[in-house]
């Protein structure tokens, strides 16, 4: 199997045939919907304007997998787009659809599997040959300085990216780990399911980004 070098797949990449195949039942169910690879959104300046990256797990089904933009369409994307606005890496209105006038403010956002991936549960041959696209998407921001990873599995896979060792950058919430200059912190995920049940609140997920905004600001 060649490995892509490119940050983001192609639509009708089939490098993880399950997922492949789920895509392809749910676009004969909802041809309307994006149902492909949910490409890295970015700020409107470019790669070279990124200075924080946010690493999610994966498209939700009727979140990014329907509308095309990471954490649209679902309520993950309420809180995150929201704290978000308030810290000052993103302007505009969230109105859960991509043609809403929210944007990013030298911030990207991707995730750690891009194809939707049945049950939200991604197996972990399925994370390992996606992160061929997570390296190439880190590379491609030349001034970025900070990485926020949104649970276990995309702070791991992100820490593997940057050829870290796992067992030395662990996931807890709201710490920071450095690998070559770069600031990694690792937060639960922003998921209804971890606010409905307390693992994380939005006072929780705010300090993550007082912290990341103190940084980058130096």
């Amino acid at each position: 199997m060649t490995i892509p070098t490119t940050a983001d797949p192609v639509r009708d990449c089939a490098l993880c045939p399950r997922l492949h195949d789920f895509i392809a039942l749910w676009r004969e169910r909802e041809p309307d919907w994006h149902n492909a690879p949910v490409p890295t959104w970015l700020a409107p300046e470019g790669p070279q304007s990124v200075r924080l990256l946010i690493v999610g797990l994966a498209p939700g089904l009727r979140g990014a997998n329907r509308t095309g933009r990471p954490f649209t369409g679902d309520f993950a994307g309420d809180l995150l787009y929201a704290t978000l606005k308030k810290y000052g890496f993103a302007e505009g209105e969230f109105e859960a659809r991509p043609d809403d006038s929210l944007r990013l403010k030298a911030t990207a956002i991707t995730n750690a599997v891009r194809c939707v991936p049945p049950e939200n549960k991604p197996t972990a041959a399925e994370i390992n040959t996606c992160r061929s696209f997570l390296t190439a998407t880190i590379e491609r921001f030349e001034n970025l300085e900070a990485i926020v990873t949104l649970g276990k599995i995309a702070h791991d896979s992100t820490v593997r990216a940057l050829k870290g060792r796992v067992a030395a950058h662990p996931f807890k919430h709201n710490v920071a780990t450095e690998i070559d200059g770069l600031s990694i912190t690792s937060s639960y995920h922003c998921s209804r399911y971890n606010t409905n049940t307390g693992v994380l609140t939005p006072e929780m997920f705010e300090q993550v980004f007082t912290s990341v905004r103190r940084r980058i600001d130096g």
